[in-house]
């Protein structure tokens, strides 16, 4: 299997929103958890996004992990790899953005780094460096009380330097309105002067088309889907994709089974989404607290989920509102309040399984790394886009039998979203 783009996501719900773009935008796309075990049969893509799990990893362990899945893309053809970040760039001055694109571009030569979070379609926009979330510089929108990386700071050229050691330029929307060359000619300059990444505005998806044409010649970019948009959309312009290839169609065949929702973001969007499901199917919300105690908070969910869940989709939420979160975390510690939950959740997530599920929505990115890390999944095929930014995904290889997902960022969807999921999971 030789593919023309390689793409390691930092976590699998950002991975699978990429797939799902990549798909829209003309690319055969399959997303595998971590590198594949050789005896695992890929379709015949265009393009692989590689699942991590790296993206609140200690640095070194993050450049490790995300090295190795380059030179499993670079074997299989990719001559440019993206590395697939959130679209709000939340991370630590400790990085792992800056570590990880260092690492990166070191292990394909060198070379200056186009890097863009800009992702229009979800109201992810750049301007003179700064993010913009839905209209609200980033430090001003809910991300200020993300639970693991809270981001007090819009200016990315700021935030990327304190993580890195190269120095960090910015490529203005003058530069990019005025067209590839333009932009062509501010990177060499910037290399020149030393520059070893480049924060790169988008306001527009012609914006990220002309960067998608630059990045591509190169080696290395950094971004979100917004940038995996540009690079499909190069690629499709470029005549290397066969005509009439189209999408595994396998996707969005019928599985059967029980359906459920597990959520842990304690995003304003799933908060918000938890309240929309309550008018119509059963919700428990889990005590964190109680959680972080002990086991038996984990075997009542389980138990309440047994007695309902042959009658229809059940909800089983440790979501909490952002007060919740800063005083468990005052208590247990940033580090450990989250893993215990991401532990739990994905515990009583393969209960689920075991008890029949195969129609699975699971809401935040920590949360989906740890419920699909249980189950062992190794890889999914991209099905039709439920909202922006997240599809259904078929699962390719495992031990449970075809199983259909939706893995959702947690700021991802709109008030009906598990609804509107498991509608979409026949």
């Amino acid at each position: 299997m030789a593919i023309l783009l390689g793409s390691i996501a930092d976590d699998y719900t950002g991975a699978s929103d990429l797939a799902n773009t990549l798909t829209k935008n003309g690319l055969r796309t399959v997303q595998t958890v971590g590198i594949p075990d050789p005896s695992l049969a890929l379709p015949d893509v265009d393009a692989v996004v590689v699942s991590l799990k790296i993206r609140s990893l200690p640095p070194s362990d993050a450049v490790t992990a995300a090295t190795s899945a380059e030179r499993w893309l670079r074997r299989r053809g990719a001559s440019h790899v993206l590395y697939k970040i959130c679209s709000t760039f939340d991370s630590t001055d400790a990085g792992n953005i800056g570590p990880v694109t260092e690492a990166l571009s070191d292990a394909a030569g060198g070379g200056i780094v186009l890097v863009t979070p800009a992702f229009p379609e979800t109201g992810r926009t750049v301007y003179l460096g700064h993010l913009f979330v839905g209209g609200q510089p980033l430090n001003e929108s809910p991300l200020k009380d993300h639970p693991l990386n809270p981001m007090h700071d819009a200016n990315l050229v700021r935030v990327l330097t304190r993580q890195s050691h190269g120095a960090v330029g910015l490529i203005d929307l003058t530069a990019i309105a005025a067209g590839p060359g333009t932009v062509k000619t501010r990177l060499e300059a910037l290399s020149a002067a030393g520059v070893t990444a480049a924060i790169a505005d988008a306001i527009f998806e012609r914006d990220l088309e002309t960067l998608g044409e630059i990045a591509l010649e190169t080696p290395v970019s950094t971004g979100a889907s917004g940038l995996g948009l540009g690079l499909a959309r190069a690629l499709v312009r470029s005549g290397r994709i066969s005509s009439g290839r189209a999408a595994p169609t396998d996707a969005i065949r019928p599985v059967g089974g029980l359906s459920a929702i597990v959520a842990g973001s304690c995003s304003k969007a799933t908060l918000r989404q938890l309240e929309v499901a309550e008018r119509s199917m059963p919700v428990l919300r889990l005590d964190p607290e109680r959680l972080l105690a002990g086991p038996d908070e984990i075997a009542a969910a389980i138990s309440w989920a047994g007695d309902r869940i042959a009658a229809g989709p059940v909800v089983i939420a440790a979501s909490a509102a952002p007060e919740t979160v800063a005083r468990l975390q005052s208590l247990y510690g940033r580090e450990a309040s989250g893993h215990a939950i991401e532990t739990a959740t994905s515990i009583i997530t393969a209960e689920l399984v075991a008890r029949g599920v195969r129609r699975l929505v699971v809401a935040g990115g920590e949360t989906s790394g740890a419920a699909v890390d249980r189950l062992a999944i190794p890889a999914f095929l991209i099905g039709p886009e439920i909202a922006a930014g997240v599809p259904v995904l078929r699962t390719v290889g495992n031990a449970q039998g075809d199983m259909l997902l939706a893995l959702k960022s947690g700021n991802f969807g709109g008030e009906d979203f598990f609804a509107a999921a498991l509608a979409m999971m026949h």
